[in-house]
């Protein structure tokens, strides 16, 4: 069986990348606290000087000078200054969003933004299938203090080229955070693309090894990993994909038992009688007089 090159194992962006910066600065405050709300966009805020306690999800976590904090869409929080501090933050986006200008940082006590949900911004976990720690570690913190340094800078310019410079700064500082945790992504095989390959594939004989190879992995490797993510081995799994595709095509079409079999990727019509029956405990035929409207 030939198969096209397997499949990127990261979802795609669910809108074109675009980083957009709602509000920025070098926040120099005393002791301080923001009560809580929910944010649309993302918060990236870096402790250059004094100690920070911020909640996320109900969960605190410590900030000392040198730190990051990423606080992404949906996320409740509340921020607190335990000693004076300077914290130059970033509000943006990084999604596209046609209505990016109407949206804004929320407020204390904004917490329910279900009138907001057409401008909340997706996750990085949809966006990129990347889980992200709110205590986010770059590789080169140095590297991304400057570079957010200098967007805040940017942002505050009478430049006809700010918005370039800002998004390529932004887009920077972007794979300087995710860096670290697309390489622990990586190096754990992500099988999230399967059920649409067998979907497209399911007229056809695919084998383990199909799949196998279809994610580079040996068939052993494949078979453990498939089972851990799924719950079921690669073959069995296959079969329900055949089974609940005929379901839908006996109660939803007039196309033949025949058909139905090989449309479902059945060897012929006697095996897909037979497995039908072992799985539902109806014939094709009766399983059709019962359903069909």
């Amino acid at each position: 069986m030939s198969l096209p090159p397997g499949p990127t194992q990261f979802p795609q962006a669910l809108s074109p990348i675009v980083p957009y910066i709602r509000e920025s600065d070098f926040a120099v405050r005393k002791p301080w606290n923001y009560p809580k709300r929910r944010l649309l966009d993302y918060l990236l805020v870096y402790i250059q000087e004094g100690t920070c306690r911020f909640w996320i999800d109900d969960v605190p976590y410590l900030f000392t000078p040198g730190q990051f904090c990423l606080v992404q869409p949906n996320q409740l929080l509340s921020l607190e200054g335990l000693t004076a501090t300077v914290t130059p933050y970033l509000h943006f986006d990084l999604a596209y969003n046609p209505d990016r200008e109407n949206s804004f940082p929320t407020r204390p006590g904004q917490i329910d933004l279900s009138a907001y949900q057409h401008l909340m911004q997706p996750d990085l976990l949809e966006l990129f299938g990347i889980q992200v720690p709110v205590h986010v570690q770059p590789l080169n913190p140095t590297h991304v203090k400057e570079a957010m340094l200098q967007t805040i800078e940017i942002t505050h310019l009478s430049d006809p080229l700010a918005q370039l410079r800002i998004q390529h700064q932004m887009l920077d500082i972007l794979m300087a955070l995710l860096e670290p945790y697309h390489r622990a992504v990586a190096q754990t095989p992500s099988l999230n693309w399967m059920t649409s390959y067998l979907s497209n594939y399911l007229s056809e004989p695919i084998s383990i090894r199909d799949m196998a190879n279809r994610a580079n992995l040996s068939v052993s490797r494949f078979s453990a990993i498939f089972k851990q993510r799924y719950g079921l081995p690669p073959h069995q799994y296959l079969m329900n994909l055949r089974i609940n595709h005929a379901k839908e095509l006996l109660t939803g079409t007039d196309l033949s038992h025949e058909a139905i079999a090989a449309y479902c990727g059945f060897a012929d019509l006697h095996h897909f009688s037979k497995i039908f029956k072992q799985r539902t405990g109806s014939t094709p035929g009766d399983y059709r007089k019962t359903t069909q409207k």
